[in-house]
């Protein structure tokens, strides 16, 4: 493992617009606070960061429709998020906000050190500008029809409908969200970082962390530096394409004010993306400030010795492993002091839909956390996820499985097995452990106390070895495998609880008290032993029984720099005359089926709602377009191609780049088929191609035709697949 000292873990900061949804909790706070917890059980120097993006045009927009302030948005959301998150025990050591003085400062020392180097570039463009609002239109303050899929609602940004990402000037018919009027182009100045500048730096910095490049002397050493492949391919996807500039500041008046004197700075604002991912700067100052100790941000910033790690969704993987670095390398250029340190490992996961269907604020598709809170325990919540963890791939939160899970998992298994130790205690032992625990037995789970070579054998015939199941969970940990760690402690649960099953002890008090007073010795150690390694997951469960095992505080009392309560799992923790509280509780509350049928009820109408909107979707496709000639369509030059190459396009979820073999010649089409076809499985099939289509520029690349495809009734695109020998370049009759 990595030779660090002290960790720093920041988390995405979500948008002070909307309420957190359990997408939003599955994908970076969850994980990321077992992460920190399981650290924290180590005793390890570890901080975990996060807060609010307060700036951008989302902001504005949430404000502009209620009649309100930027300010009144941000301040409820945080607050209402800031809640959820407290609820839901995730332990924040410092939750920011990016419009704080402090932040507002942190921000444009950067943009100031950058600029003085002379890396920005200043560029003249052309943006939309409302004549009857009289200011410059960001992206998503313009709307018009998609250039992709013909949607007369895709923002300038993106296209809700297809998941392409646009720029406004590429879509048809473009009116301003202000006015509804048509907007006209005008010159503005901006800001650009030149990322492109940093490509070279930025390749080896990515290497480091590659299974595919680092060295193999290194593998072993720094397995949990290695990022995972979904990082790796969408940032190595952008340095493939090589790195652009990009624009860093915006004509708003909302936001964090470019710190220059000039006219060409006036009424512009720094670009939310340079701002936001500087926040997790900016708000580690201000926990060093809470604490009393000013500089004691350095320790984890610009020290080598600390690591830092962030923790996103996949959405925002280029920012965390191109964008951020390169800001941090461009400040530390020419510097041999105060420099920053970059990110070691950016654990981005996978999406977590909701009942089949990606959650989406926008369509009120979602299941929000402070909502849950209100009907279910946080714990309950906690564990379901972290059992579904996205890792490295969608996975899905379904009503159904947090029911079975609670039900089966936490209800049947661990809390059976704690409140049947505790109970058996206090009713035949007047709560006291009875007597030392034999921590051989207590190792190797011996199932029959009376036998004393049965010990438990896995289903692959090895010896069961608590020790070792312990190492690894820790492993798991370590390296991001959240939903593996949480299992295999899972499987200790049931273990221990086939331990008490089998063992009987309510029938061998009768004959044998000494041989019961084993069991339950053991069985109270094992409860002691889940509830630390639970801890990271379900805290406040654990809290509870360590209460009920008669220990004062709580578990973070326990925690302590440079100890180890992982290792103290693995040996007894009560010993011989130890008092349990007297009491027991219910852990988990089954969930019956009437408590989750409004939920159903609600997902069926919201279900509901997704077919009527695609239904009308379906009609307007329906439609058909104007009649042609037969001589206008005779001049349609349908030919067979052969795909000799294809790749995603970068930020166009729907497209993909097809080299094309047309006979003796070769075409570069964009087809919108990358949610249906992998460019694996494009290369080598006959398509049926537009021919004699005029170009088109598509996301700054050339589409030089079409290829021909159908809809099933489930929404995916069948490519045209025309078959035959020495048919490639054939015109089609």
């Amino acid at each position: 493992m990595s030779d660090f000292q002290r960790t720093l873990v920041t988390t995405a900061l979500p948008y002070a617009n909307g309420p957190v949804h359990l997408g939003h909790l599955a994908g970076v706070y969850l994980p990321a606070d077992i992460y920190v917890r399981y650290k924290r059980l180590k005793g390890e120097d570890i901080i975990h960061i996060g807060g609010s993006d307060e700036h951008g045009v989302p902001i504005t927009i949430t404000a502009e429709k209620e009649g309100i302030s930027p300010r009144d948005v941000v301040d409820r959301y945080h607050r209402m998020n800031l809640d959820a998150f407290s609820k839901c025990h995730i332990s924040f050591d410092y939750y920011g906000r990016t419009t704080s003085e402090v932040h507002h400062k942190t921000a444009q020392e950067f943009f100031l050190e950058i600029e003085q180097k002379g890396i920005f570039q200043q560029k003249t463009e052309k943006l939309f500008f409302d004549t009857k609002a009289e200011r410059f239109l960001s992206d998503r303050y313009v709307t018009g029809t998609c250039p992709i899929c013909n949607n007369p609602e895709a923002n300038g940004d993106q296209c809700e409908q297809c998941g392409t990402h646009l720029s406004p000037l590429e879509l048809i018919n473009p009116k301003s969200k202000l006015s509804d009027a048509t907007p006209e182009l005008r010159d503005t100045m901006h800001w650009y970082f030149p990322l492109g500048r940093f490509q070279e730096q930025l390749e080896v910095y990515v290497n480091e962390h590659d299974l595919q490049t680092i060295s193999p002397d290194d593998v072993t050493k720094r397995i949990d530096s290695l990022w995972r492949s979904n990082v790796i391919n969408y940032t190595r996807t952008w340095l493939k394409q090589g790195l652009n500039d990009r624009a860093i500041t915006r004509d708003l008046s909302w936001g964090i004010k470019v710190p220059l004197e000039s006219e060409e700075a006036a009424g512009k604002v720094l670009y939310v993306w340079f701002d936001a991912v500087l926040g997790y700067i900016s708000f580690t100052k201000e926990w060093a400030v809470e604490r009393g100790e000013s500089n004691l941000w350095t320790s984890y910033w610009q020290d080598p010795k600390c690591r830092l790690v962030h923790f996103i969704g996949k959405d925002n993987v280029v920012f965390h492993t191109l964008m951020f670095p390169a800001i941090l390398m461009a400040w530390n250029e020419g510097r041999d002091h105060d420099c920053y340190n970059l990110a070691d490992n950016v654990p981005a996961s996978e999406f977590m839909n909701f009942e089949g269907r990606k959650f989406s604020k926008s369509r009120n598709y979602a299941v929000y956390l402070g909502e849950f809170l209100e009907k279910f325990p946080a714990d309950t919540l906690r564990y379901s996820i972290a059992m579904n963890y996205p890792e490295n791939k969608d996975t899905d939160f379904s009503w159904q499985d947090f029911q079975n899970r609670t039900n089966g998992e936490l209800a049947d298994t661990l809390g059976n097995f704690i409140k049947r130790s505790v109970d058996f205690t206090n009713s035949k032992f007047d709560g006291v452990v009875p007597i030392d625990c034999p921590s051989d037995v207590m190792k190797s789970f011996t199932v029959i106390l009376t036998h004393d070579n049965d010990v438990e054998i896995d289903e692959l015939g090895n010896r069961v070895d608590l020790d070792d199941l312990i190492d690894e969970i820790g492993q798991a940990y370590e390296q991001f495998h959240f939903r593996d760690a949480v299992s295999k402690t899972m499987d200790i649960a049931r273990k221990a609880n086939r331990f008490l099953t089998q063992n009987e002890p309510w029938k061998l008090i009768k004959s044998d008290r000494d041989a019961a007073a084993k069991i339950m010795s053991v069985s109270l150690n094992l409860c002691h032993t889940l509830a630390l390694l639970f801890y990271p997951v379900i805290p406040e469960t654990c809290n509870r029984i360590y209460a009920m095992l008669g220990f004062e505080g709580t578990i973070e009392s326990l925690i302590k720099p440079g100890v180890s309560l992982l290792e103290q799992a693995k040996m007894p923790g009560l010993q011989k005359g130890h008092k349990l509280c007297g009491n027991s509780e219910i852990l988990f509350t089954k969930i019956e089926d009437s408590a989750i049928a409004p939920e159903l009820e609600k997902i069926a109408a919201l279900l509901a709602e997704a077919e009527k909107r695609e239904a009308g979707a379906e009609q307007c496709r329906m439609e058909f377009k104007p009649e042609i000639s037969f001589d206008d369509f005779q001049k349609v030059d349908l030919r067979v191609a052969r795909v000799i190459a294809a790749e995603k396009v970068q930020k166009a979820g729907k497209l993909l780049k097809l080299q094309l073999q047309v006979g003796s010649v070769t075409k570069q089409v964009l087809a919108g088929i990358a949610k249906h076809y992998t460019p694996e499985e494009m290369i080598g099939k006959n398509v049926v191609l537009v021919a004699n289509l005029a170009e088109r520029s598509i996301r700054d690349e050339v589409s030089e035709g079409m290829i021909l495809a159908v809809e099933g009734a489930d929404g995916k695109l069948f490519v045209l697949e025309p078959s035959g020998d020495e048919i490639n370049g054939k015109l089609i009759q």
